[in-house]
This record gives C-alpha cells, sequence and structure tokens, in this order.
C-alpha cells in the first residue's frame, strides 16, 4: 500500500483559472488541466527565480518531488502553448499554509 500524499503548501489561489488561444486549432479545441502545485512551482522557480532547495522547502515537500511537479507542470504548460489548447488551473493536492496570529508590535508613548 502507497504511503498517503503529503499536503503541498500553495500560497494563494491563481490571478485567473484559465488560458485561452484567440484562433482554435483546426482540429478543434481541446482542454488541458494544470494542477495549483504545479502552477506553485512554476511560480516559485520561473517566476521569482528561487532554487529548488528553497522551493521545495516553502511547499513543504522534498527536492525531488518538487522537480517532478515542476516538469509535470512544464510539459503540461508547453502542451497547451505548442497545440493550442486551452489551460485550465484547477484541482490538485495541496492546502494553504497555516497564518499564525504572531505578535502585533504595540507602539509605546505618544501619538504618531
Amino acid at each position: 500500500m502507497p504511503r498517503p500524499r503529503k499536503l503541498r503548501f500553495v500560497q494563494g489561489r491563481p490571478i485567473v483559472e484559465s488560458f485561452i488561444p484567440n484562433r482554435m486549432p483546426p482540429w478543434g479545441s481541446e482542454e488541458v488541466v494544470l494542477p495549483l502545485e504545479g502552477l506553485e512551482a512554476i511560480r516559485l522557480s520561473d517566476h521569482q527565480g528561487l532554487d529548488q532547495v528553497t522551493a521545495a522547502e516553502m511547499m513543504n515537500i522534498s527536492r525531488p518531488t518538487f522537480g517532478r511537479i515542476l516538469t509535470e507542470a512544464r510539459a503540461i504548460v508547453a502542451d497547451a502553448l505548442v497545440m493550442g489548447k486551452t489551460l485550465r488551473i484547477e484541482g490538485g493536492h495541496y492546502e494553504m499554509p497555516p497564518r499564525g496570529r504572531g505578535r502585533r508590535r504595540h507602539r509605546r508613548g505618544g501619538r504618531f
């Protein structure tokens, strides 16, 4: 029996949920789905320029797992771009990172 998957941390929901080509290919429209953890891997690695070790720590996964997620996500995006497919961003195995109630800084003294 395989061990259960760890939930991957994703910083937030995507700004847009799909990309649609402005002209459909002659063979008709097709759709590919990019999971949210794939988008997060692309965002951390390609957009923010983080190394895989740091990005994997931010997503709460191992470095090899991050590499696999990133490779799969890039293949999905490349397929959508080259073949003119609709790219939908949804699903996956993720959670938003916990946001603790940290200490608030209180100003002491006079008014500001």
